[in-house]
Formats: C-alpha cells, sequence, structure tokens
C-alpha cells in the first residue's frame, strides 16, 4: 500500500447484503450457500483485510506485546457482545435479505431501520471508492513513474496524473461491477478465491518467521535519511525489547500516537463481523449458519492476530515495525506474495461493499421507506430471473464512480468507519429493546445473551466511535437522529410491527401495577373522563373540548352500538376499530377508544363505566351530550383529514373511514334512548359514584374564531348555586367546588389561558351581601384560583321560585343521601326561564357556562319533568357544561 497514504486509513469492509429473492410474480430462486461459503468465508476476509498484511507490525511496534494483546482482547470484548446480539437476532424466526438492515428495521421499526439503512447505504458507497482508491495509489506507488519520468527500474511503466489515476480507479471499479452484476453466487466464487490466496499470504508469512534468515533492512528515516533495521529470527532479547510500549510520531502523518490512536487503528481489523449475516438471503439455513460461522470467524482471527503478534514481537527489531509497515514484504520468502495479498483483500472489500450497497438500495426500494421518493427508487427493484438487483446494483456504481472523482477518500475514512460502527450498535440496541420487551414470540435459539450484553456492546460501540473521531462520531448520530425524524413523518404504516410498542406496554403494566388506588389522595386528583359518542360526525367540537379539560387524566371515548351478539355471526365493532382511532388522529386528541354491544344504550353506559381503564386508571367523571330535539349536525366535514375535498383522502386508508362512521340523525329519525332512559343513565352513574357532565350546544363552538377577536374578553362563567334549590344558597357543597375546580382546570389550558374566569354570586336584598362576598373570595384564595366574583340581586327571579313553592321541604341539597324532592318537579316555566334570561344576560361573551346539575329525582315517573327543566334552563345559551360532582377535588393543604 502506498506510504504516502496517511496512517488512519481505516477498514471499511461490510459484507453484501445479498439480494432479496422474491421477485413479483415469479419463484424465489433456491438458496445455496452453505455456512462455510456464506457466514465464514466472507467475515474472514472482512475481519482480515489490508490491516493484517499494513498495521500490524505497527501495533506492535507502538503499544509492544503487552498492550497489543490488551487492546485485542478489549477490542474483541467489544465486538463478542454485537455478535453475541446479531446470533440472538438471526435466530430467532425467518430471515430475508437485507443483513443489518432487514434485522434492524424490523425490530426496531421503519423509522430507526430506514435511518440506519441510509447510512448503511452511504457508507458501503464510500467504502468501495476508498478501497478502489487505495489499491490504485498502491500499484502506482509499485508500478507508476516517478514524475520526472526517469526510471532505472522496468517495472516503473504506468503514467501518473489525477487522470490516469481515476481511469485505474474506473477500470477496476468496473471489474467489481461485472462480477456483481452477475449476482451473489459468482462473488461468493470469487471471494473463495479470494479467501484461498489470503490464506495462502498468510502461511508465507509464517513460514518466513521460520525459514527466512536475519536480515538488514534500509528504512528511510525524517529528512531522508537512511537506516538499518533487522530481522533477527526468533531471539529472547529481541522479545524482551518490544514488551513494553514506546509511542512515537507516525512516519507517514507526522503525528504523535497514543494508546487511543494505535487502538483505533487496530479496531479497524476487527470490525466486518456483520458479513455472514449479510448473506442471509441466500445461505440454506440462516439461524443455522449465522451463529456458528461467525463465532468461527471471530475466534479463528482473534488466534491468527494474537499469534502473529507475538511472532512478530520475537523477531522484528522495534526500529523496523515503527519505520517500515511494508516490512512483512521485506522478509517474506517471496516478496510478491504480500503484494498479491494487499490486492486480493482491497479488490474483495471493494467488491463486498458495492454489492452490499446495492442489497440496501434494493432493500430499502422493496419496502418503500421513503413514500416521498418512491418513484425515484422504483428503478432499484427490479432484478433479473435469477433474483439479482442489476438496477441496484448500477445505481450503486453511478454512485461509487462519483465519488471516486473525488480523488482522495482519506478525510472520510474516519466516518464511513463510524456509520458501520453505529449499525453495530443498532443490532445491539435492537438486541435489547426485544430482550426487555420480553415478548412471548422474542425466543431466540441462540441463548448465549443477555440484555447486559446488549448494553456492553452499545457502550463499547460509542466509545469507539468517539475514541476514532469524536466531531465525526457527533456528526453521524446526529445524522441519523435527522434521517429518524424525516422518515417518522414521510414513511408509511408498516406491519413489520413496533418494538416500541411492546416496550411502552410493557412498562405501562409495570406502572398500572404500582399505582395502587389505597394511595389516591385529593391533593393529586385529576379529571378521568369516559365522554359517551353516539356519532363522531356530530361530536368533534366536543370531543376536543374534553381534550383540553382532562388536565393530563385519563380520557375514554365510549360508545354503545345496540344489538345481539347471539344474533350476529361476529362482533360487528372490530371493524369500526381503525376508524375510531384515525378520528383519534386526526383531531390530534390523546384519548383510547371503548367501544361496546349491548341490549340498551344504558345497559351500555353501564358496562363501560365498570369495565373501562385498568387499576387506578378508571374514569370517575362521565361526560353525556344533552338529550334535546336539536338536529345534529355533521361537523366531520370540517376536519381536513376527513374532508372529501382534502387531498388526504386520496389514498385507500382514509377513504375507508367515512362509511364507518353512521351518517348523522335527521329529524325524522328516531333517538336511539328515550329521555327517561337518558335520565337513568344519570342516576345510574351517581349511584356508581362518578361525576356527571352534561354538555349542550358544543357544536357551536369554535376557538379559533372566539380567540381571533380582540374587541371584546371572552370569559368563562361559572354558577355554583343550585337553580332548582335557591334555597340551598351554599357555595362550599361538594358539588359547587367540583364545579370550581373543573372551571379552573379548564382556564389552566394554554388555548384558554386568555379566557377571564368569573364566579356568579347570587343574592338577595337583606342577606349579608358583603359577608357571602368575603367568605367567597377567601375560599377563591385558598384554593389557589383566580377568577373575578360578580354579585346579583336576584330578588325577582327568585321571588318567582318562592311564589310558586311554598310548600317545599327543607334540606341541604349538599348532602349525597339527599334526593332531589318530588314537590321541586312543580317549579314552574316561569322562573326557570328566568334563570335563562339571568344567565343569558350575564354572559353575552361567554365561551363556556359551567353550571349545577341537580340530581334527578328517585321518582322515574319524574324523569321527563326533570330534563325538560334542565332544557328550559339551558335554551339558547351557548356552549354549557351541567356539572354533578360528587368527588372531593379541591385541598387547601399544602
Amino acid at each position: 500500500m502506498a506510504e504516502r497514504t496517511p496512517l488512519l486509513n481505516y477498514r471499511l469492509y461490510t459484507a453484501p447484503e445479498p439480494r432479496s429473492s422474491r421477485n413479483e410474480g415469479q419463484q424465489p430462486p433456491p438458496k445455496k450457500l452453505s455456512t462455510f461459503f456464506g457466514v465464514v468465508i466472507p467475515t474472514l476476509l472482512s475481519m482480515f483485510s489490508v490491516v493484517l498484511f499494513l498495521r500490524i507490525g505497527f501495533v506492535v511496534g507502538q503499544a509492544g506485546l503487552y498492550q497489543s494483546i490488551l487492546m485485542f482482547v478489549v477490542a474483541y470484548f467489544i465486538i463478542s457482545m454485537t455478535v453475541l446480539s446479531v446470533c440472538a437476532i438471526s435466530t430467532n424466526g425467518a430471515l430475508d435479505a437485507g443483513g443489518a438492515y432487514y434485522m434492524i428495521s424490523r425490530a426496531l421499526g421503519p423509522e430507526f431501520g430506514g435511518s440506519i439503512g441510509i447510512m448503511f447505504f452511504f457508507a458501503n458507497i464510500c467504502g468501495s471508492a476508498l478501497y478502489v482508491l487505495g489499491l490504485v495509489e498502491s500499484i502506482v506507488d509499485i508500478f507508476g513513474m516517478p514524475p520526472t519520468g526517469q526510471t532505472t527500474d522496468s517495472i516503473r511503466v504506468l503514467p501518473q496524473s489525477y487522470w490516469y489515476e481515476l481511469l485505474y480507479g474506473t477500470v477496476i471499479l468496473i471489474l467489481c461491477l461485472l462480477v456483481c452484476l452477475v449476482g451473489a453466487d459468482i462473488y461468493a466464487k470469487a471471494s473463495f478465491i479470494i479467501f484461498l490466496i489470503v490464506i495462502l499470504v498468510l502461511c508465507t508469512i509464517f513460514v518466513s518467521f521460520f525459514v527466512v534468515s536475519p536480515k538488514s533492512i534500509n528504512i528511510t528515516l525524517s529528512l531522508g535519511n537512511i537506516s538499518e533495521a533487522s530481522f533477527t529470527g526468533f531471539k529472547l532479547s529481541t522479545l524482551k525489547s518490544n514488551l513494553p510500549s514506546d509511542y512515537i510520531e507516525d512516519y507517514t502523518t507526522g503525528k504523535m500516537m497514543s494508546f487511543a490512536a494505535v487502538f483505533a487503528v487496530m479496531f479497524n481489523g476487527c470490525t466486518g463481523i456483520m458479513a455472514g449475516s449479510n448473506m442471509s438471503g441466500d445461505l440454506k439455513n440462516p439461524s443455522y449458519s449465522i451463529p456458528r460461522g461467525t463465532i468461527t470467524a471471530v475466534i479463528f482471527t482473534y488466534i491468527i492476530y494474537n499469534i502473529l503478534s507475538l511472532m512478530i514481537s520475537c523477531t522484528c527489531e522495534r526500529l523496523l515495525l515503527q519505520k517500515d509497515y511494508d516490512f512483512l514484504k521485506d522478509i517474506n520468502v517471496w516478496h510478491p506474495f504480500v503484494l498479491i495479498g494487499i490486492y486480493s483483500s482491497t479488490l474483495s472489500a471493494s467488491m463486498s461493499n458495492l454489492i452490499g450497497a446495492s442489497r440496501i438500495l434494493y432493500a430499502l426500494a422493496r419496502t418503500i421507506i421513503l413514500i416521498n421518493l418512491g418513484k425515484l427508487l422504483m428503478p432499484a427493484k427490479k432484478t433479473s430471473r435469477g433474483g439479482n438487483p442489476w438496477a441496484a446494483v448500477l445505481i450503486s456504481w453511478v454512485l461509487v464512480q462519483l465519488v471516486l472523482f473525488t480523488g482522495k477518500l482519506n478525510t472520510i475514512a474516519g466516518i464511513v468507519t463510524v456509520f458501520f460502527l453505529l449499525v453495530y450498535a443498532a443490532v445491539d440496541l435492537a438486541c435489547l429493546a426485544l430482550e426487555w420487551a420480553s415478548a412471548p414470540n422474542f425466543r431466540p435459539t441462540f441463548r448465549y445473551f443477555t440484555w447486559h450484553t446488549c448494553v456492553l456492546g452499545i457502550i463499547g460501540c460509542g466509545i469507539m466511535m468517539f475514541l476514532i473521531s469524536p466531531i465525526y462520531a457527533s456528526c453521524s448520530i446526529a445524522f441519523m437522529l435527522i434521517m429518524l425524524l424525516v422518515l417518522h413523518y414521510v414513511s408509511p404504516s408498516s406491519s413489520w410491527g413496533y418494538i416500541t410498542q411492546a416496550l411502552i406496554f410493557h412498562q405501562v403494566r409495570k406502572y398500572l401495577l404500582m399505582l395502587d388506588v389505597r394511595k389516591d389522595h385529593v391533593k393529586f386528583w385529576r379529571p378521568q373522563i369516559l365522554l359517551m359518542v353516539a356519532n363522531p360526525r356530530t361530536s368533534t367540537q366536543l370531543i376536543s373540548f374534553t381534550n383540553d379539560l382532562k388536565k393530563s387524566g385519563l380520557y375514554v371515548l365510549g360508545h354503545v352500538q345496540k344489538g345481539n351478539l347471539d344474533e350476529m355471526p361476529s362482533d360487528p365493532l372490530q371493524a369500526q376499530y381503525d376508524s375510531w382511532l384515525s378520528l383519534v388522529d386526526a383531531l390530534n386528541v390523546k384519548s383510547f377508544v371503548s367501544l361496546t354491544l349491548s341490549d340498551s344504550v344504558r345497559h351500555g353506559v353501564q358496562h363501560l363505566l365498570f369495565i373501562s381503564g385498568l387499576g387506578g386508571m378508571r374514569p370517575n367523571t362521565l361526560i353525556l351530550g344533552f338529550y334535546d330535539d336539536c338536529v345534529p349536525e355533521n361537523g366531520l366535514q370540517q376536519i381536513p383529514a376527513f374532508s372529501y375535498n382534502s387531498s388526504s383522502i386520496m389514498n385507500e386508508q382514509d377513504c375507508s373511514l367515512q362509511p364507518n362512521f353512521p351518517p348523522a340523525r335527521d329529524a325524522s329519525s328516531p333517538k336511539a334512548l328515550s329521555g327517561k332512559e337518558y335520565v337513568a343513565i344519570i342516576s345510574d352513574s351517581i349511584k356508581m359514584l362518578k361525576n356527571v357532565c352534561l354538555a349542550r350546544y358544543f357544536c357551536q363552538l369554535n376557538k379559533t374564531e372566539l380567540f381571533s377577536r380582540k374587541n371584546y374578553e371572552v370569559s368563562i362563567d361559572v354558577w355554583p348555586l343550585n337553580p332548582l334549590r335557591p334555597d340551598s344558597a351554599n357555595y362550599v357543597d361538594t358539588c359547587s367546588l367540583f364545579l370550581l375546580q373543573m372551571a379552573c382546570i379548564l382556564n389552566m389550558v394554554r388555548s384558554w389561558r386568555s379566557a377571564k374566569l368569573r364566579i356568579f354570586l347570587c343574592v338577595e336584598t337583606g342577606n349579608s351581601v358583603g359577608e357571602q362576598d368575603k367568605k367567597l373570595k377567601q375560599l377563591l384564595r385558598q384554593l389557589r384560583i383566580k377568577g373575578s366574583i360578580k354579585t346579583l340581586h336576584w330578588d325577582s327571579v327568585a321571588a318567582l321560585h318562592w311564589h310558586k313553592q311554598m310548600d317545599q321541604v327543607d334540606g341541604s341539597e349538599g348532602s349525597f343521601a339527599n334526593t332531589f324532592p318530588s314537590n321541586a318537579m312543580k317549579i314552574s316555566d316561569d322562573y326557570l326561564m328566568a334563570v335563562n334570561k339571568m344567565i343569558s344576560e350575564q354572559g353575552a361573551h361567554a365561551a363556556i357556562r359551567f353550571l349545577y346539575l341537580p340530581r334527578p329525582p328517585a321518582d322515574i315517573t319524574l324523569h321527563e319533568r326533570y330534563l325538560e327543566q334542565l332544557d328550559i334552563m339551558t335554551r339558547n345559551l351557548g356552549p354549557t357544561l351541567l356539572i354533578h360532582g360528587i368527588s372531593a377535588v379541591t385541598s387547601t393543604d399544602l
């Protein structure tokens, strides 16, 4: 290899990702390669490479035998952790073509796999060009004419210039292209021939230590001085002198060496462990071959490196090792043997990177990761009858040829190596994620790994990345994160499965078990809401509003479909789940979906209240739409994702959403439940200790328009007095405090912070108005609720109530045991309309009104009258929330 090439010329090999053996409409070709040809040979060639011939002496000369052995132990420990992960994943089911990309994408999902796949692709492209240029430089150093054109050496016949070197590189690359176009089978045969050559050269090196007599070798020192260094043969004194380290300046780069710098160079001879797994598409039995072949190759190379280091330490002076990296050629029984080994291994590495890049590109195009680049990647999917992706090979060849125009690739050698290390770390991460997820289907037949080995592999690869180059490591990680974010937004959904879902499930289950309901405290109370939705087409505004009201609590969209499962062939709700989940995504709400089939809506709501949630995460608040005669409006068309005019509906998935939601009910269609059943649902919920909210006129709520107006101040109005029991006059009962809490929660949401919170205090002349106002202000101060108090004299309204209700029973509505008195149903419509008018006049710019919801009467014959009263009281008030709270939700303690 050329001595003018800087030292840190990293080994950038990865074995090819073989052809995907499927072509549309064709029978997949049979897999032919055995463990030895498909795994052992590619991995050995990958791990030996040119480092074996050019840098092993450098490592021993700088670090000494002791530290050299330590470096090999540490390096092989790091890669062994990754090997264990590769073996585990490769034995956990069938492997298709794609190698590391296939493993990572199928384990970690398309975003992570796609970003790593793209990095892997460019690393192979640059790696192939790097080895071609390295081979050209080595050939030119031996056979090239000097710049003066005068030479006495008959073998120096090749002209030297930028364009000539580009021509030599192009010829070599065309040779690699021809091999790759034929297919992986001919590549495997070529690799076997190269393997035999490398083993033969290695054997001559070992033989030379024994048969070559001691000799002196001329070396060139700095400033052009000539000196002599000795090959001593096996001597104890030579071994003792080579045991300790002696770090000096590298004569090719002029940089002072250190343990870290030498270790970084040496580590490149230990990588390439993915070679066997990348041949998965052409192996007869990948699950059998990959573990055995990879481990065999790793052990063999470890032994060879250590034996070679020991023999060099026993036979070569340190000066020779530090000043002549071509010394193996000088001491060989036949000098050209080492050159043949260098040329063969470099050519093999270049072919491997080229065919590997084509396989990655083909895998990316086939899985259509880059949906926005689908048309550009379509040609890469074309294959021959034998399954060879010739189009991907040609595209990769063109890219490598473009990189060759740069002339020198030493500046990017480090980052390409870092890319490969990042891929190895990603494989460890994939195995770690599968292990931590505890998925029952993760049952690899290779069991000699734990999550500890995965973590050690990730840490080891990360350390090596930053040891080689902190800048390159940081850039590669940043590039991977950028690609991950891009693919997250542009890649389509896949059917591979997402490991994140398994990990989230594992952690959520664990923490749900730790969420003990017996440790609940009012200080940490939050609304956990079950919103009953009759038809999503008419409830979009309410769904979005409830999402604001949940305050990071549980939010469940519930729906009851009437029917009897005994009379149906299958559950009709299963086909609707995707549409509901798409609705959740389109509205951007953080909600679960719970659907049930029942003989009545009332029983269905009971089912959902009983079974929704898990452990300490169960609904404590039920929200229902109001029961009235208003014709519901279809608000679904206002959502871009569900609009017929939206471009997002052009794909098949979105088109399927529209029919799965029934059309909005018209005026002539019957309702799904009666008024009595509706009130019974409210009563059932209160009996089950659930807070109840009735939402009316939320189809009129438009937050964008509401907060865009600057000519008036938007308010949230709270009326904590029970309008049907004004005699109770209690603003500190459980229900009133619940009203205040819910209004405060809404006001804390970012989009509602600009709204002003107003609490209305209704008083009668003659009562201690100032005292009531003072007590309410003190209550708000203790509860840390920022709001203004509006005092209203409502004597004229209250007089209508007393005039009609002289015989009303006394009692406190604040007591939970107290039921709504039956004679309260005799309240006149005049009083209710007066209350409605008073509320309407005080809130001309109210965005939301929170009203006290009285408890329904125990007498079911009065349910319709109860519903009629609520209708009169809230008619035409705009978005209104009637609330009956039974939970203690406020705390004045720290």
